[in-house]
């Protein structure tokens, strides 16, 4: 892992305390075929978000945003934002989204809150303060897109993954790592 990051058991930890606490057990992970439905709810999603996130860039992220691929069925967003405190007590009082607090405080430079619950998510929420972050996760959404080749390496990899981990969301993110590195580093 990078300097600064925490370790996957310690992070494990903190997201299993914030299921707990919420009375809740975290969903199996389970990879879909892709739909077509899902750049929609992306849309309405980020129009529903753009009056609480002022400013903010707001991108389409993740494995549903690369038409045709397989993904657990959770819309990712990712937005450019200035603070990224600054915005969570109104995304959770006003957007309905909810902010694990154990996980986000293992968390450096960025916050991550989900809708509806920890235990069923429609949608991830990424809060980022650094361009590069988010340039990070655009590279590797705009590679799988244009490569099919290499978005068919990664939904194998990720149905694998789903089949060896379902029941911990951690571990699966986590051994995707080596993958998404070695496309965001090409």
């Amino acid at each position: 892992m990078a300097e600064g990051h925490p370790h996957s058991h310690e992070v494990s930890e903190a997201a299993a305390a914030d299921l707990e606490r919420a009375g809740g057990r975290d969903a199996t992970v389970e990879i879909v075929e892709h739909d077509p439905a899902w750049a929609a709810r992306f849309t309405a999603e980020r129009e529903r978000l753009a009056p609480l996130l002022g400013h903010a860039e707001i991108h389409h992220i993740g494995s549903t945003a690369v038409p045709g691929l397989a993904a657990k069925a959770v819309i990712d967003l990712m937005a450019l934002v200035g603070d990224v405190d600054a915005p969570v007590q109104t995304l959770v009082q006003r957007g309905g989204y909810v902010f694990p607090e154990a996980f986000n405080a293992m968390l450096r430079d960025r916050r991550w809150l989900c809708r509806p619950s920890a235990a069923h998510r429609t949608h991830h929420l990424h809060l980022v303060a650094q361009r590069a972050e988010l340039e990070r996760h655009l590279h590797f959404r705009d590679r799988l897109r244009v490569d099919p080749g290499l978005a068919a390496q990664y939904a194998t990899l990720k149905r694998e993954l789903a089949a060896r981990f379902p029941d911990d969301r951690e571990r699966y993110s986590e051994a995707k790592g080596a993958f998404v590195r070695r496309v965001v580093e090409a």
